[in-house]
């Protein structure tokens, strides 16, 4: 009987999604100069898409779903939308393609067919970045609760193998134990390039152990092995965050532990907060505590900026500008570093280069106009709905984790305000993750 349940929680799509989660976390940690790393990546998403559809399918269970599905589906379809070929007369009509006409004329050349967007190589990449969120998502749809479970349990072992490898790389003091070699020694990265992105990932993950913890008190459950390792982990990231010192990290955390709390008080059961429930909240003090005495100073030296203005903020009035030159349909996605590149002031030239908006709703109206936005705003309803039905439902396996879920989505929509941490596959194929659990809110009573 032990070894009947082992196959039904392994079964070949839960493998796919597994292995496809393994290759997001150690390969999928940069937005760019990784192209061999992204296709094992998009290659390993290939069989789960295939078997996570086909099973939808069969099951019928995508009826359920249709309205989700239906963004998705608008999601993949915009960059295929915009590598379509147009004659001249018509892409040339379009707004910004003056210099792109000015160009070929200087050349001697005729207009030809042309795509929508301005850099089609790159917009072909998106498309195709796109398969590993799209098939997991699809994965979390047609999984069991047990297997889904499973996956998150393989979350929390990433995170805490990130922060050992974080740790070891700030011991270290060289560049040999970082994922990416564009790196600089001395800073806390993980899997990720990015130190931002590896604080998003933790503080993405931490509700759900939280809540994990705290569920095992409604269940009267004797063993408190999980209520445990909430507390620790909880107090882990909070030690983390303090060596990654990611100012969005730092800034998104209270309101994160806040929601987590919530949520773990109802799934306790909503009684009076009792000792092991407490348990969390000291755990989280603790941690607190021993970061305000020993790293506070160095917390809060990087929000120091000595009156110098942030750089992104400076220049995100051009991105707004020079997007509503490419209304309504964009200048393709991918193109935004060869776009700001053709309007950055002179003065602005140095060493550095503005590669992205570091604001992906901005570069999103850039590269995809009103659609892309449309788009946003759609899921952003959706998002709402969802989460609603999640948080007003009682205490469940289910909606403990549709509610850990709505957190997690809610810290990358916030840090996609002054980052691009979507652009990053482990942390899209994490936010396609909460979005499948979230979307099983929307699930009629009878299907849960």
């Amino acid at each position: 009987m032990k070894v009947k349940s082992l196959k039904g929680q392994w079964d070949a799509v839960a493998i796919a999604a597994a292995t496809l989660l393994a290759l997001s976390f150690v390969f999928g940690g940069a937005s760019q100069g990784h192209a061999l790393r992204l296709a094992l990546v998009e290659l390993a998403a290939l069989p789960l898409l295939v078997l996570a559809a086909s099973r939808l399918i069969q099951t019928g269970s995508w009826r359920q779903h249709r309205f989700a599905l239906g963004l998705l589906a608008m999601l993949v379809a915009i960059p295929l939308l915009q590598l379509l070929p147009l004659p001249p007369a018509v892409w040339t009509a379009l707004p910004g393609r003056d210099q792109a006409v000015l160009a070929l004329q200087l050349a001697g050349l005729e207009p030809g067919w042309a795509s929508l967007s301005l850099s089609p190589d790159r917009t072909w990449g998106s498309a195709l970045a796109l398969t590993p969120p799209a098939a997991f998502f699809l994965a979390m749809l047609s999984l069991s609760q047990a297997q889904r479970e499973r996956l998150i349990q393989f979350c929390f072992a990433a995170a805490i193998v990130g922060i050992l490898l974080g740790a070891a790389q700030l011991a270290s003091g060289s560049d040999r134990l970082y994922v990416w070699s564009w790196t600089g020694a001395g800073s806390v990265n993980g899997f990720f390039a990015n130190h931002n992105h590896l604080a998003s990932s933790l503080l993405v993950t931490l509700p759900f152990a939280v809540i994990f913890g705290a569920a095992t008190l409604r269940r009267r459950d004797r063993r408190t092995s999980a209520l445990w390792f909430g507390a620790l982990f909880a107090g882990l990231v909070v030690v983390a965050l303090a060596a990654i010192r990611s100012r969005a990290g730092i800034t998104l955390f209270a309101p994160v532990m806040m929601f987590s709390l919530l949520a773990a008080w109802i799934a306790a059961g909503r009684g009076r907060p009792g000792p092991a429930l407490l348990v969390l909240v000291g755990a989280v003090g603790a941690a607190l505590t021993a970061v305000a005495v020993l790293a506070l100073p160095p917390i809060l030296a990087r929000f120091d900026t000595e009156g110098a203005p942030e750089a992104r903020f400076e220049r995100w009035p051009l991105v707004a500008e020079t997007a509503q030159t490419y209304l309504p349909l964009g200048s393709g996605l991918g193109s935004f570093d060869a776009v700001y590149r053709s309007v950055e002031p002179l003065e602005e030239l140095d060493s550095t280069f503005f590669n992205q908006a570091h604001n992906d709703y901005l570069e999103t109206w850039l590269e995809t106009g009103w659609l892309g936005i449309g788009l946003i705003l759609v899921f952003l309803v959706w998002f709402a709905r969802r989460s609603w039905t999640a948080w007003k439902a009682p205490p469940s396996r289910e909606g403990d984790l549709q509610r850990a879920a709505s957190i997690g989505i809610g810290v990358l929509l916030l840090h996609s305000v002054g980052d691009y941490p979507l652009r990053t596959v482990t942390l899209a194929v994490l936010f396609a993750l909460c979005c499948g659990l979230l979307e099983l809110a929307g699930r009629p009573a009878p299907a849960r």
